[in-house]
């Protein structure tokens, strides 16, 4: 897909974006180059291709879940303003 001059002024200003005059011809180079590209990734079929997370089928190392610290709800709660039933308790704030 080729994009002319006028394509670049009507893309910079949907994108309230301010360019030179002197480079437009090379935005329409570049955008021209990246439709390009784009429409030769449509081009391949990919329908028994099955969706990675990531390029290089890695897994992330994850630390172990264990409870590093001592339960303190009791301590907390006791300078807390209103509790009932273990929950902090707040003012309402949507009707």
């Amino acid at each position: 897909m080729s994009l002319g001059p006028d394509d670049v002024k009507s893309i910079a200003h949907l994108a309230r974006l301010e360019i030179d005059e002197k480079n437009i011809e090379e935005y329409a180079n570049s955008l021209s180059s990246i439709l390009d590209l784009v429409e030769e990734m449509n081009a391949v079929d990919t329908a028994g291709i099955k969706p990675m997370a990531h390029p290089m089928n890695v897994s992330q190392r994850l630390r172990a879940d264990e409870v590093l610290e001592v339960n303190q709800r009791e301590i907390f709660q006791k300078i807390a303003p209103k509790v009932k039933d273990g929950l902090y308790l707040v003012p309402q704030v949507i009707e």
